[in-house]
C-alpha cells in the first residue's frame, strides 16, 4: 500500500522535522533557490482521477530530481562516493541466462508432459528472470555494470539473451529519453497515449486487460515516437534472431514458447511487474514518483528504490539503500508504496486511479524550469556539476 508522513514524522528520525514543503512554504532553515518547490521538490498540481478530469495532470515546471539531487548533496556531499558500476551484475546476468535458457531446454526436450508444471513453473520462475532481466537491461542502459560502454551493452545483449524479443537497444534509446524529458508531452515515451486515457478510465476488467497487455506497451509507445531504428537496435534485431533461432534449434519450440509466455507474465500480472506502476502513476497531488521499500526488493536488485535512482543515475542497484539511509529525510517524508500486490490491486479496483493517473508538462514549462538550475546553481555552487 502507499505510505505517506502519516507515518512520515514518526519516519523521520535523523532530523528534528520533515522537510516536505509546497510550493512557497520552504522549511524553516532551509536555502530557498529559485525553484519555490525547494528542497523537496513536490509540485502543486493535483492529481487526474478517472470520469473526473478528461486528460493527465499537468505541471508548470520541470520534473523533480536533478534539483532534489542538488538539494540532497548540499546536506549529503559523501553520496558521491556511491557513484561507479557494480561489478557484481555481469555474473548475476550470466547465472539467470544459464538457468532460463537451462529450463527452457528441460520443457523443451525432457519434461514435455506436464502442462501444470511448465506454466506453474513459468510464473514463479520464468517471470521473475525476466524481470530480473528488465533489471540488468535497465543497469546497462545508465553503463552501471561495467568501466565501458562495450561492457555495458555485451551485459545487456547476454541479459536479452533470456528475452526472445530485441528490447535491450530499443529500452536504451527510449528510456534515457524518458530520463531526460521526463513528463514532457511528446518527448517521454512512457507517458500513456490517448487512447490509453480515453478508452479504460476505471473500469476493472479494462484495467486488468491494461496489466495483461502491458509487454505491448512498450513496443506500441515506442512505435508512436515514429522514429527510425538506430543502428544498435537493428543489431539487437539480429541478435535476437540468431539467439531465438538457437532456443529453437536446441530447446525446441516448447522451449521458446517457455521464454514468450515468462516475458508476457512477466512483464505483465506478476507481481515484481506492479513496479511499472509504482513508479510514475500519481497516488497523491505534488508528486510524480513513487519508491517502493518491501522485501521483493532483494530479489529484483532494488528496482523499488525509483525516487533514489531518478535522484542519483550514477548509483549502481546496490548503492540505492545506501542513498536512503543516507538522506532520510529526503526521503521518507514522500510517499512509497510497500507492497507491489496492493499496487496491482489498488490499480485494478480503486475508481480514482486509471492509465490517466500520470503528470506531464509542456517543453517550454521544462525548460523554463531548467533555467533555475543553472541560477541555483549560481545562487549556491553545487557540490556536483554535470
Amino acid at each position: 500500500m502507499c505510505t505517506t508522513t502519516g507515518t512520515k514524522a514518526a519516519a523521520v528520525t535523523a532530523e528534528p522535522t520533515a522537510v516536505r514543503s509546497r510550493p512557497g512554504k520552504a522549511t524553516a532553515g532551509s536555502t530557498v533557490g529559485p525553484d519555490p518547490r525547494h528542497p523537496l521538490y513536490l509540485g502543486d498540481w493535483e492529481r487526474s482521477i478517472p470520469h473526473v478530469h478528461n486528460d493527465i495532470a499537468m505541471d508548470n515546471l520541470d520534473e523533480p530530481h536533478i534539483k532534489r539531487k542538488h538539494a540532497i548533496l548540499e546536506k549529503h556531499p559523501q553520496i558521491t562516493q556511491l557513484y561507479g558500476y557494480e561489478p557484481l551484475t555481469k555474473y548475476v546476468t550470466v547465472l539467470a541466462a544459464s538457468l532460463q535458457l537451462g529450463l527452457a531446454y528441460y520443457f523443451g526436450k525432457i519434461n514435455t508432459d506436464s502442462t501444470w508444471v511448465f506454466l506453474l513453473t513459468i510464473y514463479v520462475v520464468g517471470a521473475s528472470l525476466t524481470q530480473v532481466f528488465g533489471v540488468i537491461i535497465h543497469e546497462a542502459t545508465h553503463n552501471l555494470c561495467g568501466e565501458t560502454l562495450a561492457m555495458n551493452r555485451a551485459v545487456g545483449f547476454l541479459a536479452n539473451v533470456g528475452i526472445p524479443v530485441p528490447i535491450f537497444s530499443s529500452f536504451r534509446r527510449y528510456h534515457l529519453e524518458h530520463h531526460a524529458y521526463q513528463g514532457v508531452l511528446g518527448k517521454d515515451p512512457d507517458l500513456p497515449l490517448d487512447w490509453e486515457v480515453k478508452l479504460i478510465k476505471s473500469n476493472p476488467l479494462a484495467k486488468f486487460t491494461f496489466l495483461f497487455f502491458y509487454p505491448m506497451m512498450y513496443v506500441v509507445r515506442g512505435a508512436a515516437q515514429q522514429k527510425k531504428p538506430s543502428t544498435w537496435e537493428i543489431y539487437n534485431i539480429l541478435w535476437s534472431v540468431a539467439t531465438d533461432i538457437l532456443v529453437v534449434k536446441f530447446c525446441g519450440w516448447r522451449g521458446f514458447l517457455y521464454l514468450f509466455l515468462s516475458l508476457w507474465l512477466g512483464y505483465g500480472v506478476h507481481p515484481a511487474a506492479a513496479h511499472f506502476i509504482q513508479e510514475h502513476f500519481t497516488f497523491d497531488d505534488g508528486q510524480e514518483t513513487y519508491s517502493y521499500y518491501g522485501s521483493l526488493n532483494y530479489l529484483f536488485m532494488n528496482i523499488g528504490y525509483h525516487n533514489e535512482h531518478h535522484d542519483f543515475t550514477k548509483v549502481p542497484w546496490s548503492g540505492l539503500r545506501k542513498v536512503r539511509a543516507i538522506a532520510p529525510e529526503f526521503y521518507n517524508t514522500l510517499q512509497y508504496h510497500t507492497s507491489w500486490v496492493m499496487v496491482h490491486w489498488r490499480f485494478i479496483f480503486q475508481k480514482d486511479v486509471g492509465p490517466q493517473s500520470r503528470v506531464g508538462r509542456d517543453y517550454e514549462d521544462h525548460k523554463k524550469g531548467r533555467k533555475m538550475v543553472v541560477e541555483r546553481k549560481n545562487a549556491a555552487p553545487a557540490v556536483e556539476r554535470d
